[in-house]
């Protein structure tokens, strides 16, 4: 969603100098040119901020998915949770930590990440 906005922003800017060209007179076209590349290239660093924030809330996201499925597959899921945190809540606790250490959460981020970055 946000990439197709920005997208369109961009277009609309293109569009947007072509037109106003026409009617600039010629000794102005060079400076207004070059006022126009400092707008979009600001506009375009923005852009990149706002991705890289997109990319670590993902990142994020994806850590917590996997150490959710992690859990379930080993344990059988909160069932296995909450039928023994009256016994050891200490030891529950442990063994969230381990599993959210051990979920390959660092493999398939490492082997994701890449694909969702600016290059």
């Amino acid at each position: 969603l946000h990439m197709e906005r920005w997208r369109n922003h961009v277009t609309a800017e293109i569009k947007r100098i072509n037109r106003n060209l026409q009617s600039i007179p010629s000794a102005q076209k060079t400076n207004v040119i070059r006022w126009w590349l400092q707008a979009v290239h600001s506009r375009f660093e923005h852009y990149k901020t706002e991705h890289i924030k997109m990319l670590k809330e993902a990142t994020v996201l994806l850590e917590l998915a996997l150490w959710k499925a992690k859990l379930d597959d080993d344990e059988g899921g909160d069932d296995y949770f909450e039928a023994h945190t009256k016994k050891v809540k200490v030891d529950v606790e442990r063994t969230r930590s381990e599993r959210r250490v051990t979920s390959g959460a660092n493999i398939v981020i490492k082997n994701v990440l890449p694909f969702l970055a600016l290059k």
